[in-house]
């Protein structure tokens, strides 16, 4: 660049003060020159430190070389930075972006030189001539991005061409994914939990002192006085007995360099927002000095755009800094309750159910996510008010205090607005709690609940939480509504009272239009402090709660890593010393004294009745339980079966592999081995079939055997077995202990502990040991036990055979399984040939379905249908009022400013005065009651949307079919009842209300400048137009991105739930690192569609402010050209106005866009509201009241099918099951037992043929009428979260001696008379407070309850001991021996006093006959499974042998 040497002088009023304006040719060659020199000389340091942490090249591209040849030319330092910024995804430098345009700002002068001297034919240099327009290439060049792949415009067009899926999503940086991010929380987290802990103790010894001081004063104090204060300290100590006031600070140090970041940013916008009043008082000073040079004025224009523009800059990259933060601090949140989750304490996990834990993730972390994008405002908006009272004070003087005093009057109703805001929000979360806690309830029990018909009770208990949610909701909107209209006012009354002081206080005070319109501008930027401050004060408060329930959960007790040891250099495997165990900390001990010693390879079997303690056993070798003394010791690495399969959703190959590399021969003689060869022969796709959530397509069996085979695979030193063998059949069960569990088994050298409630294996354990009441009464080999004649003796002898026949017991008679197996082998493979391109059923969950393009204008109107048309008319009437008030009020300064003029060098009237004042003050009064109105209406119609939307949905989630669970992960349906309920109830209004608001506001401000300056409508037809494209534009990619989002977000809440029913079984085989990476993986597939949304907002928002900073340009410009035409008054409003249009045309735009992807949770609910459903709960043709009366049950040619594209699986069934007949329904597993029962539920619907009870086709009546009539004791037993009663009544139609009446049958009432509440014992989530023996005696006292002529037991019994089933089987026997009883079983007594036998395989019935018939029947199926059980032909007495089954 040529230098000049500087002759003229630095001198610039001659040069100036003219109608032709310029700069010294010593400036322009000096300071214009250096200026962006210097600026890209500051910036160097910080670049090149930054640029090189990065090693990899990224490929050239021809924009690159381009810039590469004209940056050649400059410095070196250019150069530089441009060779050290080609990486991967490196965005381009703004500090080259911004030298350049410094250097065509600075080449502008120097060009009007260059050409004011060619005009005056002075020759210049001939280099200098292209000097300009090579700058201009260069800075338009530098505003593209190098990386198309990585740009958000490349995003927001492919967007608006065609749909986004999550393929098209960038892949996150390494420092923006879950994992980078939460290591340095996690490690900030542990530091601070630890002061927060000593802290609490600290406190609790001062209390503790304390109290112990004033115990010694109490002496003579009223008795009831005291119980009164220890039971109000007790309730204040239970809400802070935690660590507090940790998790803002671990926040807060995470993540100090974005927050000192976004803090310097928001200051310099804060700053240059009051440049603007400035320049505004200038421009009006210009307009009423008619001598000043019309280049004054649009240097004004000029200005006031570039500081417009630089605060549009400033104030997006602060957003894009806030809401990268936010979206890093909600992905931390959920990771780190869900790592929590992972290790958590029984008796923290009883304080938070899993539908609590849910609503941590999605709730609390969300509001987390909000509270950061508004975190500055905390000192930014004092600060605004500091600076705007500074500027008002130096323009009307002490005045200004009066408008102060106004302010601080508003601190205290601040205080008292917060204090009821926050207690409302707790009173909500609580609600919102336990209502997803029994939505949880619900999906998990759901076949439960369509069995007994028991749907609407569940609907009724949800409704009435909801109503009280809602109630609730109410307060906190007409609060809220209370608020704004207290804020609403502030700006008026604040400037009312100023005003009015100003002019009273002296009769010189005449309010002309440079100080009104000043005062108003900084009036206005004042009103965005006072009007943030109870949003601000709204979502702290919400705030508060979230960080109270995250800190509860966040600091509960961990499971003591402790309490097992891993002491290799042990003799015994497994050894517990004096071992006390109970669930919780504050219970009474399941596990007393408890001494054992198991020496390696050697397979133990524990028995016992009942709640005897066995599977606390097992939990305590875990170190589920607390322990209150003892000692355990493992050796090497542990692998657990539980009682009830815990199966993921997932591939069976993937089930049993478990994260293991895979090993095709062990994999093979595993599969072999669990007898799962034949069953992956019937399923679709063999070992690569998925398999739903909870093992859905599985029958129990099926999930044992996979259960257990994952066991074995695992390969690992110790097996844990609860009762695997309990849901199988006898044949099978032999099958699993002689080639798995027992001495030839692949497990031989394994230590196995073995839960059992058959005694045909104990023979050949090498020792038992026996459980009474959590204590070890017995321990010994099955031949010594039987020697001791204790109580192991006594058993045997009730349900034993002689000791002579032991040896036939155990003769397995494979033959029938293996024929079987071979038969659907061969099936299976013919089958597979002819269907061997088409895996029909493979793939049981489908990818959740996604709405595409526009929001449907049916899902807004369904909206506003919800809220109801007369809240929206009124409160969009009340709200243009408001509007209108508003112009009117600034048109009325405008005119009182013109008296200025009108009384100049006179005295104002005090009439004109007080009039003046009176008015201004009474139409800024009307807004705040406008508003106010507005706000109350909108609030009772939002709250009617949301209580209509959620009845919807929760309505006919109630009525869908069965097929619909077994096919939609549950975190599908948690997800719209929590994340986009939340949506609607909190988002939507908020949204909707903005968008009204902004939108009246705009067309407002457009209405007052084209009144001021006709010519502006010129303009406002195109930016209208560009302004509609630019919008569409980017809102067809906001949407899919929500979409995307709301779509990625629910696998992150099913693999939750998947995680939390399997705690145990992940904790025992050690695999928590990987579900937790699992978890992080599934997160940063959710953040891949938050993080391009956060980016394209920031594109619009840009794109927006800038057609808003060219209304503020232009309004000054034909202000500048117009002047001689108009009032200072008219040119101060209208750009006053359009100072203003900015901020509310960029929030009109985020909040339609705002709405319209949140408006796609109204979408997304409609969805699963317009699920079709099964029949009818409810039909016209009603059945008699006492129907059924005999119990007849006929079946013709029944066929069925799970699913419409599936194989038959019951093929033409008929039948005749005659009144009081007791049948048992035997089969091998996946024969259609369950599925016949499931018929006649109608859970699944024909596909041909009718069931006729008592002669009425059960097709035509209403669900709720046949299933109400029917009985069922399911194989799984199933309990809901609420007290005992609740689980056995829910309808409340039984008295309380009936329900004693029926628990004693159960033989349940000894122990409910002994629990503290008896019938109103809260049962856990799950009823995991109980055995599984116990859930199913309630189970059974349900169906002694319901008192129906038909009784179905669905292998009812495979949990109990031997002993409880006698039990059972009698109470069964003598209370239902008027009813027609259909019993699926696989212990084959408990049918061998059955009238008959119906024998399924493969869907058809083979055997149909009484029991000694088939017995007799050596060619039979019957016979084959009687022998393999130890049952001898013709036996019809009860067996004593009996066999588990899988």
């Amino acid at each position: 660049m040529q230098m000049i040497s500087c002759q003229s002088s630095f001198s610039l009023p001659h040069l100036v003060c003219r109608p032709d304006p310029d700069l010294p040719i010593c400036v322009e060659q000096t300071v214009l020159v250096w200026f962006p020199l210097a600026f890209l000389w500051l910036c160097a340091p910080w670049h090149f430190a930054n640029l090189c942490k990065k090693s990899a090249k990224a490929p050239l591209s021809k924009l690159h070389i381009c810039k590469q040849r004209f940056v050649f030319v400059q410095m070196v330092v250019m150069l530089c930075q441009e060779c050290v910024r080609r990486r991967p995804r490196c965005v381009d430098s703004g500090s080259l972006f911004v030298f350049w345009l410094l250097q065509v700002l600075c080449a502008v002068f120097q060009f009007q030189t260059l050409l004011r001297d060619a005009l005056n034919k002075v020759l210049t240099p001939a280099l200098t001539a292209p000097h300009l327009p090579v700058l201009r290439i260069i800075a338009c060049i530098c505003c593209f991005g190098q990386n198309d792949q990585y740009d958000s415009t490349f995003m927001v067009i492919k967007g608006f061409k065609r749909p986004l899926v999550q393929e098209d999503m960038w892949d996150l940086n390494e420092k923006d994914s879950t994992q980078a991010f939460c290591q340095g929380f996690e490690e900030v987290m542990a530091k601070e939990l630890i002061k927060a802990r000593c802290s609490l103790q600290k406190k609790q010894n001062k209390r503790k002192t304390k109290s112990d001081h004033q115990n010694g004063l109490a002496k003579g104090v009223s008795q009831d006085v005291l119980v009164m204060k220890e039971k109000k300290k007790k309730k204040k100590d239970s809400e802070s007995e935690y660590p507090n006031s940790w998790l803002v600070p671990t926040i807060a140090k995470t993540s100090k360099a974005v927050l000192l970041e976004s803090a310097f940013l928001k200051l310099i916008q804060d700053l240059l927002s009051f440049a603007s009043p400035q320049l505004l008082k200038l421009m009006i000073s210009f307009t009423q000095d008619k001598s000043s040079h019309a280049w004054t004025g649009y240097l004004y224009a000029v200005l006031l755009l570039v500081v417009a523009f630089l605060q549009s800059v400033i104030l997006q990259q602060y957003f894009q800094r806030c809401f990268i933060l936010g979206m890093k601090v909600r992905t931390s949140l959920m990771a780190a309750v869900y790592k929590k989750a992972l290790v958590v304490s029984n008796d923290s996990r009883k304080e938070s159910t899993a539908g609590e834990i849910v609503n941590l993730m999605s709730a609390d972390a969300q509001r987390f996510n909000d509270v950061t994008n508004f975190i500055h405002l905390l000192w930014s908006c004092p600060l605004q008010i500091i600076l705007a009272i500074a500027f008002l004070w130096i323009e009307l003087g002490p005045s200004v205090l009066a408008g102060l005093l106004v302010m601080v009057l508003m601190v205290p109703i601040n205080g008292w607005l917060a204090t009821k805001s926050r207690g409302f929000q707790m009173e909500n979360m609580k609600f919102k709690d336990k209502r997803m806690k029994i939505i949880n309830d619900i999906l998990n029990g759901i076949k439960v609940l369509k069995y007994y018909a028991w749907e609407s009770s569940f609907e009724a208990q949800v409704q009435e939480i909801r109503e009280k949610e809602l109630k609730v909701k109410r307060k906190f909107a007409y609060l809220s509504s209370v608020s704004t209209f207290i804020f609403s006012c502030a700006p008026a009354i604040v400037s009312l009272a100023t005003f009015a002081v100003f002019v009273s206080v002296s009769p010189d005070n005449i309010l002309d239009a440079e100080k009104a319109f000043t005062s108003i501008s900084l009036f206005n930027i004042l009103r965005f402090p006072l009007a943030m401050l109870p949003q601000l004060i709204s979502i702290m408060v919400q705030t508060a709660v979230s960080k109270k329930r995250l800190e509860k959960f966040l600091s509960g007790d961990d499971l003591d890593t402790m309490a097992i040891t891993r002491d290799d250099s042990h003799s015994a495997a497994v050894s517990m010393t004096d071992g006390t165990y109970a669930w919780e900390r504050d219970t009474e001990p399941v596990l007393k004294n408890v001494s054992l010693d198991i020496k390696p390879g050697r397979l133990v079997a524990v028995v016992g009745a009942v709640g005897s303690g066995k599977t606390s056993l097992i939990s305590a070798l875990l170190g589920e339980l607390h322990s209150l003394k003892g000692h355990i010791n493992i050796k090497g690495s542990v692998a657990f079966v539980p009682q009830q399969a815990w199966i993921q959703n997932a591939t069976v190959m993937d089930n049993i592999l478990f994260g293991s590399y895979l090993d095709e021969e062990r994999y093979r003689s595993v599969v072999d081995a669990c007898a799962l060869g034949p069953d992956l022969d019937l399923l679709p796709g063999r070992d690569q079939t998925e398999i739903g959530e909870k093992g859905i397509n599985l029958s129990g069996g099926q999930k044992q055997r996979v259960s257990l085979a994952r066991a074995v695979y695992s390969s690992a030193d110790v097996y844990l077995l609860d009762d695997p063998l309990s849901a199988v059949d006898s044949h099978v069960g032999k099958h699993l202990f002689e080639r798995v569990i027992g001495p030839t088994g692949l497990l031989k050298d394994k230590t196995r502990i073995l839960v059992t409630h058959g005694i045909s294996f104990l023979p050949y354990v090498d020792e038992i040991v026996v459980l009474v009441n959590g204590v070890v009464s017995e321990v010994g080999s099955y031949d010594g036990l039987r020697a001791s004649k204790g109580a192991f003796s006594e058993f045997l002898e009730t349900y034993g055979k002689e000791e002579s026949s032991n040896e036939y017991i155990f003769v397995f008679t494979i033959f029938v399984f293996f024929v079987f197996s071979m038969r659907l082998r061969k099936n299976s493979s013919v089958r597979s040939k002819k269907d061997s391109g088409d895996k029909k059923g493979q793939r049981l969950i489908e990818k959740e379905t996604m709405e595409t393009g526009r929001v449907k204008f049916s899902v807004y109107l369904q909206y506003l249908r919800s809220m109801g048309w007369c809240f929206i008319t009124w409160s969009f009437l009340f709200y243009f009022i408001q509007n209108v008030a508003f112009i009117g009020q600034n048109l009325w300064l405008s005119d009182w400013t013109e008296d200025s003029v009108e009384y100049f060098n006179t005295t104002y009237p005090n009439h004109i005065r007080d009039m003046r004042i009176g008015v201004f003050g009474a139409l800024g009064l009307a807004q705040g009651f406008l508003v106010f109105l507005g706000t109350i209406l909108l609030a009772d119609g939002s709250i009617s949307a949301s209580r209509t939307l959620h009845t919807s949905l929760l309505s006919n989630i109630l009525k869908v079919p069965m097929v619909f669970f077994d096919t939609t992960p549950s975190g599908r349906i948690v997800n719209r009842f929590a994340k986009d309920i939340f949506t609607v109830d909190e988002i939507i209004p908020m949204s909707f209300r903005s968008c009204i608001l902004c939108l009246l506001g705009v067309l407002g401000t457009l209405f007052v400048i084209c009144l001021a300056t006709p010519i502006f409508t010129a303009v406002v037809v195109p930016m209208a137009v560009i302004y509609c494209f630019v919008q569409r534009f980017y809102v067809a990619t906001s949407r899919q991105l929500r979409r995307l989002d709301s779509v990625s977000r629910s696998p992150i809440y099913s693999h939750f739930g998947e995680t939390v029913s399997g705690i145990s079984v992940i904790r025992a085989y050690g695999h928590q690192q990987r579900f937790l990476k699992q978890n992080e993986d599934t997160i940063d597939q959710n953040l891949k569609s938050v993080y391009p949304w956060i980016v394209s907002n920031r594109w619009l928002a840009m794109r927006l402010e800038f057609l808003g900073n060219l209304v503020v340009f232009f309004s000054a410009l034909f202000a500048v050209i117009s002047r001689d035409s108009l009032n200072s008054g008219l040119v101060g409003l209208s750009i006053s106005y359009a100072l203003n249009v900015t901020q509310t045309l960029n929030w009109l735009v985020r909040m339609t866009s705002e709405l319209e992807t949140n408006i796609v949770a109204v979408e997304r609910v409609r969805e699963y509201a317009e699920i079709k459903n099964e029949a009818p709960w409810i039909t016209s043709n009603r059945p008699p009241d006492d129907w059924p009366t005999a119990g007849n049950i006929h079946f013709e040619n029944y066929k069925v099918r799970y699913r419409p594209e599936l194989d038959l699986i019951l093929h033409g069934i008929t039948c005749d099951i005659q009144s009081t007949e007791k049948i048992g329904i035997v089969g091998r597993t996946g024969a259609g037992k369950s599925s016949l029962t499931n018929c006649l539920f109608r859970i699944i619907e024909a596909s041909e043929g009718q069931i006729l009870i008592d002669g009425i086709d059960i097709s035509t009546l209403g669900l709720h009428d046949l299933r109400s009539r029917l009985t069922i004791i399911p194989q799984d037993p199933v309990l809901f979260s609420g007290t005992l009663r609740m689980n056995l009544d829910p309808f409340e139609k039984s008295s309380d001696e009936e329900i004693w009446s029926v628990l004693e049958l159960a033989h349940l009432k000894d122990y409910v008379r002994g629990l503290p509440t008896g019938l109103q014992h809260e049962v856990s989530e799950g009823g995991e407070n109980l055995s599984v023996g116990q859930r199913q005696l309630l189970c059974l006292a349900r169906a002694l309850l319901r008192k129906s002529r038909i009784l179905i037991l669905d292998e009812a019994t495979a949990a109990v001991d031997l002993e409880t089933d006698d039990l059972i089987q009698n109470t069964i026997r003598t209370e239902f021996s008027h009813c027609t009883v259909l019993t699926i079983a696989h212990r084959l007594n408990t049918i061998l006093d059955s009238s008959r036998v119906m024998v399924l395989d493969s869907g058809k019935i083979v055997e149909f006959d009484s029991p000694s018939v088939l017995l007799n029947n050596k060619q039979g199926h019957f016979y084959a499974m009687a022998k393999d059980a130890g049952i001898r032909g013709g036996e019809t007495s009860k067996p004593t042998d009996i066999s588990t089954d899988l």
